[in-house]
């Protein structure tokens, strides 16, 4: 069984500048049926971040995602939340980003028998950092990541943080440069020493730890159980995967 896991955030921003509400939800309908059907999923399950999610207890050197603009939704906005949920089986975990639970749940799938999956996702974090075949259903295309691509990009960002949630990583350091640091590895030392080197070169042996740890648990997406135990101090709840032709 293929499971297809949506990060549905974006959906609902995709479609809440329709003239109606009625418009919208059919622009939902055309998009979830879109993602199946290109999928070639039996099943999928669709989810939404819920809440503030637990990064912005960790952030300390900057709150997270304190660039983003405070602007009010509008009614239909929230009026698709419902629909997506209702209609289609969506939902958040208190607590977690949609990305998050895509994650979390995709190793889940992975470690059962006759079953596999396809993350569906416009973020480049969840594209990027989770391994596996994914469909980015914003370009409508592809994305193969390997175990070792994704290990790379995740030490990537810790290097140089996320401008998009606020968080800050070596000031100064862009993708370019922090691809060449990853690329220069030779497998004398882990990418985890290479990184923590450079932010203790940068900021001293205290701050320079501090920084690290507080970066690497900000980009990090969670991957099992354990992490979300650790995380929102609640175990992960069982879901159960939608059948596409029930």
């Amino acid at each position: 069984m293929k499971v297809a896991l949506i990060d549905a955030d974006s959906l609902l921003y995709y479609e809440m500048g329709k003239d109606t509400l009625e418009e919208a939800m059919m622009g939902i309908d055309n998009r979830i049926t879109t993602i199946l059907e290109t999928t070639s999923a039996d099943a999928y399950f669709g989810f939404l971040t819920e809440g503030k999610c637990f990064r912005y207890r960790l952030a300390r050197t900057r709150p997270y995602k304190y660039n983003r603009k405070l602007s009010t939704k509008p009614p239909i906005f929230y009026a698709l939340r419902e629909y997506i949920k209702q209609r289609w089986g969506f939902k958040g975990i208190l607590g977690l980003e949609a990305d998050d639970c895509v994650s979390v749940y995709s190793t889940i799938i992975a470690e059962t028998e006759g079953q596999s999956y396809v993350i569906c996702s416009p973020d480049k974090d969840v594209l990027r950092q989770v391994p596996g075949r994914h469909f980015n259903f914003q370009k409508m295309e592809w994305v193969n990541t390997s175990d070792k691509e994704a290990n790379e990009f995740l030490w990537m960002q810790t290097l140089m943080g996320d401008s998009t949630d606020g968080i800050p990583g070596i000031p100064g350091l862009g993708a370019k440069t922090a691809e060449k640091i990853i690329n220069a590895n030779d497998g004398t030392t882990s990418y985890e020493q290479d990184v923590l080197k450079i932010y203790v070169e940068k900021f001293g042996q205290y701050d320079g730890i501090c920084k690290f740890t507080e970066t690497f648990k900000l980009v990090y997406l969670l991957k099992t159980e354990e992490d979300i135990l650790y995380n929102i101090r609640k175990p992960l709840e069982p879901i159960e995967f939608i059948s596409i032709n029930s």
